[in-house]
């Protein structure tokens, strides 16, 4: 501010400089994500579930998020985000189920994957048994699922992931080769989850964004869980409900903020909930 500071200190001149000071700055944030809004409101056909791509330093840091919660080296955690970058016939098979499936008025050509990169590279580092990811919508985080345990098997390691979701058009995207990994199960989500008889390796909260409903998804899948099994959380942002759970068991609890790349959305999150290998 330097040669205005004395102007400032004036009774009535001051307060009006300072506002204008302070609007100036704030609005230069604003500015922008209006800027964004309006790009998307004419490029973009979606409605809910935005989709975006994470600038490339919170793809960094994700990795580096990962790699502590999994105890696994950074460089392998970047491996399998590059992975699923440049997995061709993931996309492929996105953008042709898309554009053959009832929503394509209200969804986008573009593939982006946003956080749910973090998925599949979670998965490829833990190798799990079962994935159980509540809240599937169009599919587009179980498919990721599916094609890390696609890679998985590859490995020699099999998996398999179930879906739930209270709509019966829920997860059109998993199809072709990523159903034979892949099952969506219809209903109400804490009913499917009662009926699971398999002990689950890693849960994925992402259904009725309540924080009642979410409470209520940890409970019932707390005597489910495998005794190594990560819990993620896509609330944690709007709720605390899953740093509640970790308190309360004894489990370390992790975050990570997303950040939108050219996207007026301001970004969900990854929260991890597991026991610490390490105490």
């Amino acid at each position: 501010m330097g040669s205005v500071e004395k102007w400032i200190k004036m009774p009535v001149i001051g307060p009006v400089l300072l506002l204008g000071y302070r609007y100036r700055t704030a609005s230069g944030y604003i500015k922008q994500q209006r800027q964004r809004f309006r790009d998307w409101l004419w490029k973009s056909n979606e409605t809910t579930n935005y989709t975006f791509n994470l600038e490339g330093w919170n793809e960094r840091y994700l990795a580096a998020f990962l790699s502590e919660a999994t105890n696994r080296p950074y460089e392998e955690i970047e491996g399998y985000l590059d992975e699923i970058r440049n997995d061709v016939a993931l996309r492929s098979h996105i953008e042709s189920k898309t554009a053959a499936s009832d929503y394509v008025m209200m969804a986008d050509p573009e593939v982006r994957l946003g956080k749910r990169i973090g998925w599949y590279a979670l998965v490829r580092a833990l190798k799990p048994q079962l994935v159980v990811e509540t809240g599937v919508d169009k599919g587009l985080g179980t498919v990721v699922l599916a094609a890390a345990l696609l890679k998985n098997r590859q490995d020699g390691f099999p998996g398999k992931v179930y879906g739930t979701d209270i709509n019966p058009k829920a997860g059109y995207l998993l199809d072709g080769p990523y159903a034979e990994v892949g099952q969506v199960l219809y209903g109400d989500s804490i009913e499917s989850l009662r009926g699971l008889t398999e002990p689950v390796d890693l849960f994925i909260n992402d259904s009725d964004h309540s924080a009642d409903y979410e409470r209520r998804e940890y409970e019932v899948i707390a005597e489910k869980l495998s005794p190594g099994a990560y819990i993620l959380g896509d609330n944690a942002h709007a709720t605390e409900e899953l740093f509640r759970f970790c308190r309360a068991t004894g489990r370390a609890f992790v975050f990570f903020r997303e950040q939108p790349k050219n996207h007026w959305y301001p970004g969900g999150a990854i929260s991890l909930g597991f026991f610490n290998k390490t105490s």
